[in-house]
């Protein structure tokens, strides 16, 4: 196809355009991407994690950096958003965590009695629900429901806010997201996951105790004599005491990913699932490592 009747400058710069198109057909076409290795793909996951760890680390120490200073002036402690999140996370979660540690406790118990009845030792059904649940499985129980239905909120709230611009916004006002949005998500969980942990302790005994007399012939009692003798001091501050190490590891993972998130819906559900499964990855690594300091200090 040939133009006619253009004037000198359009005719030029036409085949200034002309040239240029040719040029660029004559060159040669790029080399198709193939599909990385699995070697090279391991490296790429490698590095993503590397960096989420940095990233993560840098986040708890802004938000350490952030509740020093909150504590240094109290005054800019917000008490109105650490009461709220008591009650959504704390009081509301009663329910779930009051039956699941009733249902543990009974099933813990019935998987004992059926050895402990075979030698004639039913009264230490007691030793076996008493240790299980204070140390171990009322904690940890614990710490997982709240990771799925506190944790995963924390991320999609914040991750929400991220993809409409709010969080921004805060920062053009001069308000700090960190003082808003996670001091006091972090302050209300630890002060009410060691509250939910002992509610957890005395509903996971009620259900050994129950399970005991039905399987065992075990008077209540009975097992609560035996209780008191088993279970020492020791163990019941041990079980409490990692509750504020989950909280915080919850609050720091599901309020990170929040931040992380970039785009629209879809990467608010993306970030809320990873939330969720590093917060309960995390948690049961740090009982495991609270179990080997605990033998190695003959605790």
């Amino acid at each position: 196809m040939t133009l006619q009747g253009l004037r000198p400058e359009f005719a030029r710069l036409h085949e200034a355009v002309v040239q240029q198109v040719a040029a660029q057909a004559a060159l040669p076409a790029p080399p198709a991407v193939g599909r990385p290795s699995a070697l090279a793909r391991v490296g790429q996951r490698a590095a993503e994690a590397g960096e989420q760890a940095l990233a993560m680390l840098s986040f708890v120490g802004e938000t350490a950096l952030a509740l020093a200073a909150s504590l240094a002036h109290p005054a800019r402690i917000r008490w109105r958003p650490i009461l709220f999140n008591i009650r959504s996370a704390g009081f509301d979660a009663l329910p779930i965590v009051g039956l699941l540690s009733l249902m543990l406790g009974i099933v813990v118990a019935y998987q004992g009695a059926a050895q402990l009845r075979q030698y004639g030792a039913n009264i230490f059904v007691a030793d076996l629900v008493g240790l299980s649940m204070l140390r171990e499985f009322a904690p940890l129980i614990t710490a997982i429901i709240i990771a799925g239905r506190s944790g995963s909120a924390y991320a999609a709230q914040i991750g929400t806010m991220a993809v409409t611009e709010e969080i921004d916004a805060m920062r053009t006002l001069g308000i700090a997201p960190l003082e808003l949005l996670v001091l006091p998500k972090l302050v209300a969980l630890v002060i009410v996951l060691p509250l939910l942990t002992v509610f957890a302790d005395v509903l996971g005994v009620v259900g050994g105790m129950i399970m005991a007399r039905a399987q065992l012939g075990v008077g209540y009692g009975e097992f609560l004599d035996r209780f008191v003798k088993a279970v020492s001091t020791t163990s019941y501050l041990i079980g409490i005491g990692k509750a504020p190490v989950f909280a915080a590891i919850i609050v720091m993972v599901g309020c990170f990913q929040g931040f992380r998130t970039r785009g629209g819906a879809d990467s608010v559900g993306r970030q809320t699932t990873r939330s969720v499964v590093q917060s309960i990855f995390l948690v049961i690594l740090a009982d495991g490592l609270f179990s080997v300091v605990f033998s190695a200090l003959d605790l």
